[in-house]
């Protein structure tokens, strides 16, 4: 009877083993995962700097004579060319005997108004004196900041100066979202001692209707390559110190395996893989493949 009840015991353990290895079975222990291809259009990295628009050069027009103001012909904002005259003055002297003098000889002409003009091309950014203002030889009337002296003044910070040269183009971007070309003038001749950048001055290229102190972002290329192999960046993983990297690259329908791989150019959403070598019809994990063994079942859910 014992046996018997022994036998009954052991046959049902035998049952509920083979139940339990059925269920693990049929369990899904896939990772569900997406995948993504290499980019072949190229990468190149960049650095995104913001520049001032400026006039480099503002002239000072001043009182060439001691007198009242004849005659003010300009105002703020107003573009005037050289040779033009800005204001025209009369002395003390000649308004007081002006009448006198040349009543008794017109040919004297004395007493006529002193003519003030622009020494460049450029705008009046600002005018210090109204007609009828009693001026003396030397006070600042106005000044007009040089059209030509207009560019981007770049503040660049000195360890990325290998990648700027004289006659460089770059691309400049405006707040409104659009883009001009800025090619690299000159460099200042000092570099700022708290931030260590060198101020650079660069020319827009055609028509230059941009505002004064209006910000501006300049791009500037540092590495590129047109025949690169990248990745998005969620598809390279490393470990923490960011020495060793590496991709789960699928090797069938439902297995994907660690590849470790050498990088290249970095940029803000690809990395470029020198090596292995990959191919565009390769499938590499872009989600579900972070913290997962060398080799893992995984579930395509979108490609």
């Amino acid at each position: 009877m014992k046996k018997i009840i022994l036998l009954i015991a052991m046959l049902g353990i035998l049952n509920s083993c083979k139940n339990k290895s059925e269920d693990e079975e049929k369990l899904d222990v896939s990772v569900p995962v997406t995948l993504t291809s290499v980019d072949t259009s190229g990468i190149s990295s960049y650095t995104d700097l913001n520049a001032t628009a400026t006039y480099v050069v503002k002239t000072i027009i001043k009182a060439n004579a001691t007198g009242y103001l004849n005659s003010v012909n300009v105002a703020s904002n107003d573009y005037v060319t050289a040779g033009k005259v800005l204001f025209t003055l009369k002395t003390r002297e000649s308004k007081v005997l002006g009448n006198t003098v040349n009543k008794i000889d017109p040919s004297l002409n004395f007493g006529g108004p002193i003519s003030v003009k622009a020494s460049s091309n450029g705008y009046i950014s600002s005018v210090n004196a109204r007609q009828g203002d009693y001026v003396q030889d030397g006070d600042v009337l106005a000044t007009v900041s040089d059209s030509n002296s207009f560019g981007l003044v770049l503040s660049l910070p000195y360890e990325i100066k290998k990648y700027v040269v004289i006659g460089n183009v770059f691309q400049a971007m405006l707040p409104d979202g659009s883009t001009r070309k800025a090619t690299v003038q000159k460099f200042m001749a000092s570099v700022d001692a708290t931030s260590q950048t060198q101020n650079v001055l660069l020319k827009i290229d055609g028509k230059q209707d941009i505002p004064e102190n209006l910000i501006i972002k300049v791009r500037i290329p540092k590495k590129s390559n047109n025949r690169a192999i990248a990745l998005p960046k969620a598809a390279v993983l490393s470990n923490e110190t960011e020495t060793e990297f590496w991709i789960m690259k699928m090797i069938n329908q439902n297995t994907a395996v660690k590849v470790p791989i050498t990088k290249g150019i970095v940029t803000d959403d690809k990395i470029e893989v020198l090596s292995p070598a990959l191919s565009p019809k390769d499938q590499i994990l872009l989600t579900g493949n972070y913290g997962v063994a060398d080799t893992i079942k995984v579930k395509v859910v979108k490609n």
